[in-house]
Formats: C-alpha cells, structure tokens, sequence
C-alpha cells in the first residue's frame, strides 16, 4: 500500500491533514499533557532536571518527525526501560555517564538503522506476523494496568479513597465526553477530561500548587552540555550498561510501530521504513544525551489518544513538541501541569492504555486468527503470560524487561513451532 496516496476513511484527521489553528492548538496541548507527566517523572527518579527532559522531548520528537518524512504520528517522550541503570550510574558518577551512556543508546539505534536500510526490512513480516503482534500490542496496553491502577488508588504508597473517586471522576467523565459530545469538542475527550478531573481533584484539596507559586515565569533550563558544562572524560562503565539496553527497547519501539499501523491504516515498516523510525529515536536520544536529559522513546499514552480521538494528523503530534520546548522555558506553565495529581493521570490510563491493548486484539479478529490452532494458542499463551505478568531476565545490570522477553518468546516459536501439531496431523489423515 502507497501511504503517500491513501487516506484512512476512519480518522477524523489523517497523517497528513492540517487541523484549524484554533484546533491545532487544543489537540496539541491535550497530547502535552497525556505525555507530561511520564516525561518528568523519569527524570525526578533518577535525578536529573525535569525541564531538560521536557525540552528533549521535544526537540527529539521534531527530529524523527523530520527523520521519518512527516509520515508517523508519534511522540517521544522519557524512557522508563534506563530508569535502574540512570540511578546507579548517578550514584557512583553523575550525570556526564548518564549523558554518555544515552548517546551509546542512541548511537545503537542509528547503527542498527544503517544495517536495516542497507540489507532491507522484509525479515519484519516473517519474525511478526500477526498471531505474534496482536498478543505483543495487548502486552503493551496491559503490562501497564498496574501504574494506571497505582495512580488511581495509591497516596504515597497507602490506599486513598479520595483518590480514587478523582480517578473513576476523570474516567467517567472521559468516557463521556468520547460518546456524547458533538463537533470539536468530541475530538478533546482526554484534554476535557483531565481539566474536570483537575478541578475535582482542586476542590477536594489534593493538588498541591506550591510548585507553581515558586516557580518563575521564564526559567532557562540548566542544560548540561556535553563537553561544555563539564570537563570531558570517558565512562566506559556507562556505554557498557546502557548501550544494549537499546536492544530491549528496540522491541518496544516496532511494537508501537504496530499499533500505529493498525491504527492508522498504513505499514510503516515500509513507508518511510524501519529504518527511518529508528534512526529518528537513536537521533532523539543522542540529542537528549549532549543536553542533560535521559533517553527518549516512543510513547504509547499518546497513541491511546490517537486510538481514541481519530485524529492522527502529524501536525497535532508536531504541535505537541513545539510546546513542550516552549513550556521547559516558561517555569509557571511547567508547573500547572506538573501538579496535575496522579489520580487524574491513573483515571485517564485506565481508558488509554485499555484502548491500545484492544488494538491488539482487533489485530487478531481482523487477521481471522484459529485458536483452535495448538501453534496459534501456544503462542499467543506465552506472550500473555510471560509480558502481562511482569516476567523479566536480569543479568547484573541488564535486563530484560516484561514487554521484549513476551516479544523475544513470541518470535522464537514462531519461527521453531511447526504449522501443525502432530495430533492435527494425525486428525487430519483419519
């Protein structure tokens, strides 16, 4: 399929389609703030500046836009998977190896997108057929249940009932701004909905807003320049942690690959190709690494908004990074939503990350999947289990997170297990 000439008659704005200012603007910041939260988290847990990562975010965001010739709606944000080893390299050396260690990261990317443009990606459909990714996508929704439910329930790590009713508040709310409302207003359900959830969430005195009363209407943030702030000196330690852990989230980035294809209607592995996808996030966290920020990847709490508002315009998603650059300079803005409590975050992932992993599952009504298949059942089993129930290898400081060990178990019997088992064999000859 050409994804240059198609257009997907589902979506209310397509790939390429131009929204109104006045629209533009709302979508953008409703993507803003779906993936704000996750951005600066991962940086306050490993001790970097917040503002750095928002920039990065951002500016990287733009770079794969760019990489991937405008095609791909996506958002970088944060990544999760380096959280553990940012931690410990802060604490025996300090930012300049988390720096380095993200470059390392990134530069396996864009080794790997060399490799990919030069001998071709026609192995993707073979190692990911469908009975493979439908499972992988539903993994992707659900193995982040838990940090929804967490968000909505939990108050420094105590059950809170106040907390919880902001977050079924928000939900339902959502919900019904998705079903019920009419024109643009229907395409804005997450942005409506965490601004109801907020003044709930006000009202009942669980937003703490000295962060915004402190914070300074234009702040530079505190970038730390590789080679610039700091003396340059080599840590191996860090390029040798960090580095293959881009290996893991490679997994990750072509499972959200997936669901963009699904979504939107295209194959991306194609059209701009898998080597464009991957060298846009090598680049972006590259960049992330010379400025102070940690490594990026895409998120897939925007692509639950783009599964839920059929608006897949990637100039909503574009928008979306030109404010999260501006906003790493404007201290007051950063703040409003760094305050956003996450009882109202939990409330709204309860419908984003449901919705990515019923992609997932349409994948395989879609593509007439039989179950009573022993391969097909075996497969899909496995990947389930193994990615949902948080299973992981670790081998010192590297691990294997939930999501690529179901993908790696998920390719491997696929490509080990025979058509049929031998009893179907035998069933069939009788």
């Amino acid at each position: 399929m050409d994804n240059k000439e198609f257009r997907n008659p589902e979506a209310i704005l397509d790939v390429q389609d131009k929204p109104t200012f006045g629209h533009w603007l709302m979508l953008s910041v409703q993507h803003l703030f779906t993936m704000f939260g996750s951005t600066v988290l991962v940086p306050l847990l490993v001790g970097l500046n917040p503002s750095i990562a928002l920039f990065a975010s951002g500016v990287g965001t733009l770079v794969y836009i760019l990489c991937t010739k405008a095609k791909i709606p996506a958002y970088l944000g944060s990544s999760f998977a380096f959280i553990a080893t940012m931690q410990a390299l802060m604490k025996h050396y300090g930012y300049p190896a988390v720096g380095q260690g993200a470059i390392s990261a990134g530069l396996v990317y864009v080794l790997v997108a060399l490799l990919i443009s030069r001998f071709g990606s026609k192995w993707v459909d073979t190692v990911l057929p469908p009975v493979v990714v439908g499972p992988i996508i539903i993994v992707i929704g659900l193995s982040l249940a838990t940090t929804a439910a967490n968000d909505a329930m939990l108050n420094n790590g105590k059950y809170d009932l106040t907390y919880f009713g902001v977050a079924i508040f928000t939900l339902l709310i959502t919900i019904i701004f998705n079903m019920y409302l009419k024109g643009f207003p229907s395409v804005i359900p997450v942005l409506l909905g965490i601004v109801c959830g907020y003044l709930l969430a006000l009202a009942v005195g669980i937003v703490d807003l000295s962060g915004v009363a402190s914070a300074k209407w234009f702040s530079l943030p505190a970038f730390d320049i590789l080679g610039i702030n700091y003396k340059f000196k080599w840590y191996p330690a860090a390029i040798i942690t960090m580095a293959p852990i881009a290996f893991v989230t490679m997994t990750e980035h072509m499972g959200h690959v997936m669901v963009l294809n699904k979504l939107t209607k295209r194959n991306f592995f194609k059209d701009p190709g898998l080597h464009r996808t991957l060298l846009g996030d090598g680049l972006s966290s590259i960049i992330a690494g010379f400025v102070g920020g940690p490594p990026t990847t895409s998120y897939g709490e925007n692509i639950g908004v783009l599964a839920m508002t059929k608006v897949h315009s990637v100039y909503v998603l574009g928008g979306a990074a030109f404010f999260a650059i501006v906003f790493s300079f404007i201290g007051k803005v950063a703040a409003v939503i760094q305050s956003v409590p996450t009882p109202v975050i939990g409330g709204i992932s309860f419908l984003l990350f449901g919705m990515i992993a019923a992609n997932g599952l349409r994948i395989l009504v879609d593509n007439k999947i039989d179950f009573e298949k022993k391969r097909n059942l075996i497969i899909a089993s496995v990947i389930l289990v193994v990615g949902i129930g948080g299973t992981y290898l670790q081998m010192g400081s590297f691990q294997l997170t939930s999501i690529a060990l179901a993908t790696l178990f998920g390719i491997l019997l696929n490509l080990i297990l025979p058509e049929k088992a031998m009893s179907e064999i035998e069933q069939e000859n009788k």
